[in-house]
């Protein structure tokens, strides 16, 4: 086997549980993003854009449709006989069985994978987060510091400090400090969850940590490092990464895209994001289609109204209809005079004729406040939502839903309905 100075070890296992409804029967790696990608798309491009061409995907929650995307790494360069793309999912061993129980322990469970390429370095990657990174540069400041860990960090606002790792660093990098989510933040600096670890480092680190229960990066393995060696370095990153992990952040960042401007430009040459483009038909416009400010993907077709939107492939909006600052996913059908106001429709959904999706005023969620805390109205995967209903703000659905689901034909503000077997 050919040695790799560099392998990647990306994450991407997680549920996403903060996105409700939009991960009852998809991980958030492989969920959409702008019209035609999928968020695991972004860390891939990543990647084979950075010369690394060795990446294991570490996958356990409902990763099917992840599996199928990804394939044998094709869009990406990554279909290659020595390295390329592995998908790796939790396995039987001897003696035991055991489902990945921190991002840490889903490396150390791969351990076999690793050391078949017998890397210098290996970096470690998250799968949900939209950003665009030279991974060789990081390796690079890595080598200059001769650090046994580096981890990418980036300064956020001070109210968001306490979510992610914060660090604080000497005017050389080095850590000084580092907190895993702390109440009270002492820094702003933040942990991207992106590391370069020099590889019998990190071996080491793993197998002295293997009991630890739900071993984690961020919790366990860069404070063992921290307190072992003292030779954890900061990469300062400074370009543009999104964490969309709540409902929020994900239609915000997917409304970013819009802007004259974006800050976050998908259609650069000289970075460029793959995906698996499977839809090859073109867009179609009715006669009486209008379209303002929107993305619009491969093989959807357009009768009604769009503005301000991002509709994915497949799509077909139906004649009167009106999206207005939503999200459509792929193969979804908006049926006609129906009327869409910040909403996300997940994939292969119907709504019916006539149907106001996200309409009157917000109302605090009643099923799970922490997760419904906008006044996004959220439909989930293959959801069927029937003619002549109105659906209020901060609202949730899942599953084949009826008239008689709707009382009065109406779903208030602040309310779900979740079908039996749906979550």
């Amino acid at each position: 086997m050919v040695k790799k100075e560099m392998i990647a070890m990306l994450l991407a296992g997680g549920q996403g549980s903060r996105l409700g409804v939009l991960t009852a029967d998809i991980c958030k790696p492989a969920i959409t993003f702008g019209g035609k990608y999928r968020i695991i798309d972004f860390p891939l491009s990543n990647c084979i854009n950075s010369g690394v061409d060795t990446v294991g995907v570490l996958t356990q929650y409902r990763h099917l449709r992840l599996n199928s995307h990804i394939g044998i790494g094709i869009p990406w360069d990554l279909d290659r006989n020595h390295g390329g793309v592995t998908l790796l999912p939790p396995y039987e061993k001897t003696g035991s069985s055991d489902w990945y129980t921190g991002t840490a322990n889903a490396v150390f469970q791969n351990l076999e994978y690793i050391e078949k390429y017998n890397p210098e370095y290996v970096l470690i990657l998250g799968g949900d987060h939209i950003y665009k990174m030279d991974y060789g540069v990081m390796l690079q400041v890595h080598k200059n510091s001769h650090a046994a860990a580096t981890i990418a960090c980036m300064h956020v606002p001070w109210e968001e400090a306490s979510r992610f790792g914060v660090v604080i660093a000497d005017s050389e990098g080095r850590i000084k400090e580092f907190e895993e989510k702390p109440a009270n933040p002492s820094s702003n600096l933040a942990s991207m969850g992106i590391y370069i670890f020099d590889w019998k480092v990190l071996k080491e680190a793993l197998l002295a940590l293997k009991d630890q229960p739900g071993c984690d990066f961020g919790k366990h393995v860069i404070p063992y490092l921290h307190e072992k060696t003292g030779s954890c370095f900061v990469y300062d990153f400074n370009g543009y990464w999104k964490d969309v992990g709540t409902i929020e952040s994900y239609w915000k960042a997917n409304m970013e895209l819009l802007d004259i401007v974006p800050d976050f430009n998908l259609y650069e040459e000289f970075w460029k994001i793959y995906t698996n483009s499977e839809s090859i038909r073109p867009q179609y416009f009715g006669s009486e289609a209008s379209v303002d400010k929107s993305i619009i993907g491969e093989g959807t077709e357009i009768y009604g109204t769009v503005e301000n939107s991002v509709i994915g492939t497949g799509v077909v909006i139906e004649a009167g209809a009106l999206v207005r600052n939503s999200i459509v996913m792929q193969d979804s059908v908006i049926g006609s005079g129906s009327v869409l106001d910040r909403a996300i429709i997940a994939e292969s959904v119907r709504v019916g004729r006539n149907c106001l999706i996200g309409t009157g005023d917000y109302a605090e969620n009643i099923y799970n406040k922490k997760v419904y805390a906008s006044d996004i109205a959220t439909v989930g995967d293959n959801s069927i939502i029937p003619d002549g209903v109105k659906v209020g703000r901060n609202t949730a659905i899942s599953g084949q839903t009826q008239l008689s689901d709707y009382p009065d034909g109406i779903l208030p503000s602040g309310h779900v309905i979740i079908k039996a077997g749906d979550m």
